[in-house]
């Protein structure tokens, strides 16, 4: 995995900024309390009850509220598929080709896009963008920041994190309307084993080509999947229903790669099978009506189901499926429907960061880590609670203002000019 130094502008520095007497959730050990956290340069150096602020440095009174790590959407679609723009703004699927290996999603990223600003109020400050579920192979996925940057490059965060890839119906039915491999759920995973087998191929000819110092012809596709086999890519499996998952452990049996469940609303039914093989899942979108066969048993509740049987999970949005920044409030609801109240959390936080391989960046609150930061007004859970203070890299880029709009409120993202400060 390939990741970025922070993002800065030329012939600008950070300067260093505390979020003081907060109830501090670092999320990986206990909550803290009238903690402080200290950024600098926009990494977190220190976090504690008991942690001296530096004069002259720029504080943000906490004021007891709850403060935590800026959340993590795990799977979206934001700037990739740019909302009200219709077709001109939907980049999501190639579907001119079922294996879109070679297609990366930062390439199609717009950051101008409001689901940015949505995220922002909605405390999540990374996403990872990617393609979309039309082709048994999509993409390449991308990590971001949600704010930060001139260009999506300053705000990348891993470059290269994962390959999408799809099951069930999507592919199917795609394929299935152009007359053409595959229009079935044994065409598409055969499309998957097929690519898997001809990377394999390429692997053994470019090391024999290199070990014989002749000349090799590239393919992007089959270097991205040999990538994927060498454990250095996740493979993020869309994949609902219960037997669909069944196919995807399969195939990751085959080929040994590092399987990540994406949706997996039906995955309560092999909840015992996803925990024996410690296979994560990335659970929803959830405000979602069952609008196709393979939703017919999404019920909010398998959250907490498998959660409860011990795999990891995590929540999307599936943005703009659901708009980003209700990504906590389908926590919320989750908790309602049983899933653990701290489970909830990390599954917005350090959970995505671990399956992904960004938690040496984001998803918890401790030295060394990016210095995502946000103040809530109170239980991010608790819908009424709103996020007040976003801190991205250590740069303050949202504010809710009580007193603006007549004194209804509003939030206050910072332009693009100043983004850095």
């Amino acid at each position: 995995m390939t990741s970025t130094q922070q993002p800065t502008t030329p012939g600008t520095t950070r300067s260093s900024v505390a979020v003081t007497n907060g109830y501090v959730l670092p999320m990986t050990g206990e909550p803290i309390e009238h903690g402080t956290v200290l950024i600098t340069d926009g990494v977190i150096t220190a976090v504690g009850a008991d942690v001296t602020v530096p004069d002259g440095v720029r504080t943000i009174d906490a004021g007891g509220r709850w403060v935590l790590p800026g959340f993590v959407e795990s799977h979206g679609h934001v700037g990739v598929h740019e909302e009200a723009e219709g077709w001109a703004g939907d980049d999501t699927n190639e579907k001119t080709g079922p294996n879109g290996a070679h297609l990366r999603a930062l390439d199609a990223i717009n950051i101008e896009d409001e689901g940015f600003r949505d995220a922002l109020a909605g405390g999540v400050t990374s996403v990872v963008v990617k393609p979309g579920s039309a082709n048994p192979i999509g993409g390449q996925t991308v990590a971001i920041k949600t704010w930060g940057g001139r260009t999506v490059d300053e705000q990348v965060l891993a470059e290269a994190v994962s390959v999408k890839s799809a099951l069930g119906e999507n592919p199917k039915r795609v394929y299935g309307d152009q007359k053409k491999l595959p229009s079935t759920r044994m065409g598409v995973a055969a499309v998957i084993r097929q690519a898997f087998l001809d990377a394999q191929h390429y692997a053994a000819a470019r090391a024999a080509a290199e070990a014989d110092g002749k000349p090799f012809a590239r393919d992007l596709a089959k270097e991205t999947l040999v990538r994927v086999l060498d454990g250095e890519l996740a493979w993020d499996q869309h994949t609902h229903r219960a037997d669909d998952i069944a196919t995807a452990l399969r195939l990751a049996d085959e080929f040994g790669y590092r399987l990540v469940v994406n949706h997996g609303t039906d995955g309560a039914a092999v909840a015992d099978v996803l925990a024996e093989r410690d296979v994560p899942v990335i659970f929803g979108p959830m405000f979602t009506t069952r609008s196709k066969v393979e939703l017919r048993h999404r019920d909010i509740a398998h959250l907490g189901r498998l959660a409860a049987a011990g795999v990891r999970v995590a929540i999307t949005t599936d943005h703009p499926v659901v708009p980003i920044n209700f990504l906590v409030h389908q926590a919320s609801l989750a908790v309602k429907e049983g899933l653990d109240r701290t489970v909830a959390l990390e599954a917005l936080t350090v959970n995505p960061a671990a399956f992904l391989g960004l938690d040496e960046r984001v998803g918890s609150l401790r030295p060394g880590l990016d210095g995502d930061v946000v103040v809530w007004s109170g239980d991010p859970l608790d819908v009424t609670s709103r996020a007040e203070h976003v801190l991205v890299t250590g740069t303050e880029v949202y504010t809710w203002d009580a007193a603006a709009d007549g004194g209804r409120g509003a939030g206050v993202v910072v332009e693009r000019s100043a983004r850095f400060v």
